[in-house]
């Protein structure tokens, strides 16, 4: 049985995981970490992570970005392994999870969704095939009001894939307003929505001349998103150090 932390256990993909986690037999949460204390859990919870002694195997965090670099701290100190699930993390935190990393395993993944990482591996030989094509490239997200990043974690992510299989040879544009002048020809356009309580939907449209085409994703609960969190604290428990992403979840499970 693995012994899981949830970091941003009152949230809302807090609870969610809370809930499969009481329904899987492969992982239990013996902790939670979060500053609000409205929730009623059946594991202890603490305000910070630096306070919590309660032994543990794994952290799964969703939580915030400003909770991310004492997490990465205590991640270190106590060698524990962490997924990092949160988005909107700074340049600067990244290269902490980077470096925490070289004596801990961290996973980190902008999207958790098995569908999001394996759309990645097609977009790659996707954006080869039409950019040499003399077609353009564009990433739509859209997301509920209350999400505070923007674009979406994954948005970049996907833009990211693309971008390697193309050699790094685009540059991203976020905003078109500022300056009026025709669309560069090696450009990935991202835009994003925000509205609602739409979990999340990602498009990738490569425009060319005389046609179209799109791969869309869609989320229709978080559930999505806590499943692949759940997996990759199982599939992390007992790992050497290192950097993984969900494509080692999902590589160790075929």
């Amino acid at each position: 049985m693995v012994r899981a932390i949830m970091h941003g256990c009152n949230g809302k993909m807090g609870q969610v995981i809370t809930d499969l986690c009481r329904e899987d037999e492969g992982i239990e949460i013996v902790a939670g970490i979060d500053l609000y204390d409205g929730v009623k859990n059946d594991y202890p919870v603490f305000p910070n992570i630096s306070v919590c002694n309660v032994k543990a195997d794994v952290m799964i965090d969703f939580s915030n970005a400003k909770a991310v670099d004492d997490l990465l701290v205590y991640s270190e100190e106590k060698q524990i392994p962490v997924v990092l699930c949160t988005t909107g993390l700074s340049e600067e935190q990244l290269a902490r999870a980077e470096k925490t990393a070289e004596s801990v395993a961290v996973l980190r993944s902008a999207n958790m969704s098995l569908g999001i990482n394996t759309l990645m591996e097609l977009l790659k030989k996707a954006a080869v095939i039409f950019a040499s094509a003399g077609f353009d490239i564009e990433v739509i997200e859209k997301h509920h009001n209350q999400k505070l990043d923007a674009p979406s974690g994954t948005a970049l992510a996907l833009a990211d894939s693309m971008n390697e299989a193309l050699l790094d040879a685009y540059h991203y544009t976020y905003d078109r307003s500022k300056e009026r002048k025709k669309r560069e020809k090696n450009e990935i356009g991202i835009s994003a929505v925000r509205g609602g309580s739409i979990v999340g939907e990602h498009e990738i449209l490569f425009a060319g001349p005389d046609e179209t085409i799109s791969f869309t994703h869609t989320a229709y609960s978080r559930n999505v998103f806590a499943k692949g969190a759940v997996e990759a604290a199982k599939f992390l428990a007992g790992r050497p150090a290192g950097l993984y992403d969900m494509s080692d979840v999902i590589n160790a499970a075929e």
